[in-house]
């Protein structure tokens, strides 16, 4: 058994078999494209159809609406095997399932389940999800998309930012709210396809890293939605949202892990091929310090996003978990990235070394889904509850 399988948990012949499927796509179809992607901030539409037949865009998703049925571990193991071939091609199947297609299997309706999951599941259409805006951030109990209910129809007026997969996405799942003075309690969600009239997509951001996941804002103009469109009931948003991203935390978790795990590995293989003072680097102390420091995060962190993903499976309650998770891999995978830069020296500078990328790629898993200051206010309020 190598390092990258150095799992806590026993896994099952079937989740072997979907972790080294994983594997083998990420290595012989994303990995090439890697470079590709981050440099000119290319969308890989190519390869979503085949992550559908390969059933990672709707893992978790029930056969009988077109999905893989796979449990929380295995899409975690997906998510990971993908991150470490490239983090962008990660990020848009990760926000796609856990934070679209992940609330309507909890929270849509069956006529909702038949309409948007079959298309959703093979790929053939991509989901998003609009809950931050310019001036809340985290703040989701003080949204300013208003949603005004006319008889039958909801009419939507706002501005939704920060929107993952939002250039090229056919649903989304929206929160908007009807009182704005009941803070939380004024929340209602939605689930539409974005083709509907009033919906205007702002430009795509020039970021600092995933620079081939696409992220733009949403402006809703006097967009009509309907009862079919509502997610739960009424003024219950918010804890659609909230349920939406304790799961979600768990995919950017693997996500980062699969991030961590990438910059190891090009740091050890650089590390045996450079030489100085007459021997690879990887026999100075200094740089197996570092290497020793990458890995035991790298395991540490996988074994606390399982543990939060068995927990989900298992159907316990999973928010403190799935937030030390998120916390843990998140950080990890910025310090891991950055030793790999360090390891690379002048080389880990330049973008000819994918050691670079992977330190920009990683920033955004600490923020994103819920910052690290975020997450420390989840786990301590766990605690002070109990």
């Amino acid at each position: 058994m190598s390092w990258v399988d150095g799992f806590a948990f026993e896994l099952s012949e079937e989740v072997q078999m979907i972790r080294e499927a994983a594997r083998s796509f990420a290595e012989e179809q994303v990995l090439p494209l890697a470079a590709k992607i981050d440099q000119e901030h290319y969308f890989p539409s190519e390869l979503v159809p085949k992550m559908g037949a390969l059933g990672f865009m709707g893992a978790t998703v029930p056969s009988e609406y077109g999905g893989a049925e796979l449990s929380q571990m295995a899409y975690c193991l997906i998510v990971e095997e993908l991150a470490a071939a490239c983090a962008s091609t990660s990020i848009i199947v990760s926000a796609h399932n856990s934070l679209c297609v992940s609330p309507i299997l909890e929270f849509g309706s069956e006529e909702q389940k038949k309409t948007y999951l079959p298309g959703l599941a093979s790929g053939s259409k991509l989901g998003c999800f609009a809950l931050s805006e310019p001036g809340t951030g985290s703040d989701a109990a003080s949204l300013t998309c208003s949603v005004t209910r006319k008889g039958d129809e909801y009419i939507v007026n706002g501005t939704k930012n920060w929107i993952t997969n939002g250039p090229v996405a056919d649903v989304c799942v929206l929160f908007a709210t009807q009182d704005p003075k009941a803070g939380y309690k004024g929340v209602t969600a939605f689930v539409h396809d974005l083709s509907l009239p009033g919906i205007t997509r702002g430009k795509k951001e020039n970021k600092l890293g995933i620079c081939g996941s696409p992220t733009c804002s949403l402006t809703y103009t006097d967009v009509k939605l309907t009862k079919a469109n509502l997610l739960g009931a009424e003024l219950k948003g918010f804890n659609v949202a909230m349920t939406t991203l304790n799961g979600g935390r768990i995919g950017v978790a693997s996500q980062a892990v699969g991030i961590a795990r990438a910059a190891l590995r090009d740091a050890l293989q650089y590390s045996k091929d450079r030489k100085t003072f007459g021997k690879p680097i990887c026999e100075h102390q200094s740089i197996q310090n570092y290497l020793a420091d990458m890995i035991v995060r790298v395991d540490a962190s996988r074994y606390l996003t399982l543990a939060a993903a068995k927990r989900k499976d298992a159907g316990l309650n999973f928010i403190r978990e799935a937030a030390m998770a998120k916390l843990f891999a998140s950080e990890t995978a910025v310090e891991a990235a950055n030793k790999g830069v360090q390891i690379h020296g002048g080389y880990g500078y330049v973008k000819d070394f994918p050691a670079e990328r992977h330190l920009r790629d990683a920033k955004i898993t600490e923020i994103y889904e819920g910052t690290s200051e975020i997450q420390r206010l989840v786990i301590a309020g766990s605690l002070l509850k109990e």
